[in-house]
């Protein structure tokens, strides 16, 4: 079995690639430090299972799994966060990812999440798994304002919130999206307007909220 790691920080991709490695038969393919490198391995090297962080510069672990799941749908996804909420478990799910474990807890799940997602089910912590049977019990409740806000947003423009949010000019956004300075800006001002917020300031203000960015 073939998979992906990704993670920020050297050493924990060390860490997981040696508890991964370790069980016999799983071999981790490639390393990536952050989810747009993540989404290019994934498209190049097809891996079985993605073992990816979630709070990560230039493209979350969220939106690097919904790339990931469009391009490699046969690709499985375990989450792996410091993190914990309500909202984070659902966004999780939505993004197409089978298991979400604490970081604190990845030494004991980590192998057990990978089997379960690698035979095509999924693993959730006790916790965690009565967060998500919470949810589809309250499926038909209002969804809150935050939410739709992020529904509305494409992908390209959650990308762009992300740059945005770390601090980076449209043309540095250009840049790494490779498309104009005139459509960047142009994303810019429809997320503004989809957003209802009127400055950079506010804008880091909801990436933090969405947990997009790390405060």
């Amino acid at each position: 079995m073939r998979i992906l790691v990704v993670d920020d920080h050297d050493v924990v991709r060390r860490g997981l690639r040696s508890v991964l490695e370790a069980h016999q038969g799983w071999e981790v393919c490639a390393e990536a430090a952050n989810g747009r490198n993540a989404v290019t391995q994934a498209e190049q090297l097809k891996p079985d299972v993605v073992v990816m962080d979630i709070s990560m510069p230039d493209m979350n672990g969220l939106e690097a799994a919904r790339q990931i799941k469009k391009i490699c749908p046969k690709a499985e996804i375990v989450i792996l966060s410091v993190h914990f909420s309500d909202q984070l478990v659902r966004d999780i799910v939505d993004a197409g990812a089978k298991s979400y474990i604490l970081k604190s807890d990845a030494e004991r799940d980590l192998v057990i999440a990978v089997e379960a997602v690698a035979n095509h089910r999924s693993y959730f912590t006790t916790q965690v798994s009565e967060m998500v049977m919470d949810g589809f019990r309250r499926r038909d409740t209002a969804p809150s304002p935050q939410a739709l806000k992020r529904e509305r947003l494409t992908s390209r423009e959650r990308e762009i919130v992300q740059l945005l949010a770390e601090g980076r000019s449209s043309k540095q956004v250009a840049t790494t999206l490779g498309i104009s300075t005139k459509t960047a800006e142009t994303h810019r001002a429809n997320i503004m307007r989809k957003l209802e917020i009127h400055s950079v300031s506010d804008l880091v203000r909801y990436a933090v909220r969405n947990q997009i960015i790390e405060a």
